[in-house]
């Protein structure tokens, strides 16, 4: 999926640059808010018929590379000081 056509895009012009899903004005944060607070996939498809399963899961994959962590070694650091 990584790269894919579901990968979620920023626009300033759309959605004040918010991440949205690719070739909608639905932003990523919504889908996530919705699915976190108990809607499934198959309800959100529902109640987003432009939506695809992969344009869903595309979101996690999205949440996933924001939450994902940089570790910076100790020895790095102490060389700064």
């Amino acid at each position: 999926m990584e790269g894919g056509s579901h990968e979620p895009h920023r626009d300033p012009k759309i959605c004040h640059g918010e991440a949205c899903i690719k070739g909608t004005r639905t932003p990523v944060h919504l889908i996530l808010r919705m699915l976190a607070n108990g809607d499934t996939i198959d309800d959100l498809l529902r109640e987003y018929p432009s939506l695809t399963r992969d344009d869903i899961l595309a979101c996690f994959d999205y949440a996933a590379s924001l939450a994902e962590e940089q570790i910076t070694p100790i020895e790095a650091l102490s060389n700064e000081a």
